[in-house]
């Protein structure tokens, strides 16, 4: 297929679990494509397995220089941009009484300081028509214990999604949001949410599993195409009626 034939796109956090999946599918559609992560040998790895297509950029999600640095790589590369899907999130989980400031810090730094100062690095590269995906989380609109600043960090992504929207559609930049439930990536393994545990969090699902991240990475593709052109501060909830709970 070639929804995203001839578009340039910047993947971060594209190395593995939904980003990587989403490379491949942007791939796939035609896309040429640019993806960060913090880990080289992560994006050694995904540059090797995606045959070199791809421009591999090496950067701190939560730094704001390093947002700069990854804006002028994808100018000098690609000349300017048609869709970013930001992806990179960071998932720290403590009962409140375990969080400190450096915590608390890192986490908002990675899923929302960052995000803010890449979009606004890039807001003189946007096509017009252009695309931004940001990747939230059901977590904003359910109350899991110990969830708190993950929960409140993607709920300021959610907002984001809506007030760009109405501040960037002028330039023709659409701003949408997707927030997946569980997802089978490697973050869960991360998180020692394994055996009995990931059971019990399987049973919240109605759908009775988890996600895979090609069926994230499907609805990315659809906001990142002509397909999306009328979406414009949505919200994608894709959870298998998680929420819904």
């Amino acid at each position: 297929m070639s929804r995203l034939k001839g578009k340039r796109a910047l993947i971060t956090g594209g190395s593995s679990g939904i980003g990587l999946d989403t490379a491949r599918a942007f791939l796939a559609e035609g896309a040429r494509v640019a993806i960060t992560g913090a880990n080289p040998d992560t994006l050694a790895a995904a540059r090797e397995e995606l045959n070199s297509q791809v421009l591999t950029i090496r950067g701190d999600a939560g730094d704001v220089a390093a947002q700069t640095m990854i804006a002028n790589a994808v100018r000098e590369a690609f000349g300017g941009l048609d869709v970013l899907f930001v992806n990179a999130g960071i998932g720290d989980f403590r009962p409140v009484e375990q969080w400190d400031e450096a915590g608390f810090d890192r986490s908002f730094a990675v899923n929302v300081k960052g995000p803010f100062f890449l979009i606004q690095a890039l807001l003189q590269d946007f096509a017009d028509p252009a695309s931004i995906i940001l990747n939230t989380s059901i977590n904003a609109r359910i109350g899991m214990p110990t969830s708190s600043i993950y929960s409140a960090s993607k709920a300021a992504l959610v907002s984001l999604a809506r007030t760009l929207s109405g501040e960037l559609i002028g330039r023709g930049i659409r701003v949408n949001a997707i927030s997946p439930g569980p997802v089978a990536t490697p973050l869960h393994s991360k998180l020692g949410l394994e055996g009995a545990a990931l059971d019990e969090l399987v049973k919240q699902i109605p759908l009775g599993r988890r996600g895979f991240p090609n069926e994230i990475a499907q609805a990315v593709v659809f906001l990142a195409s002509d397909a999306g052109a009328f979406t414009v501060g949505s919200e994608f909830v894709i959870d298998g009626g998680m929420s819904n709970l």
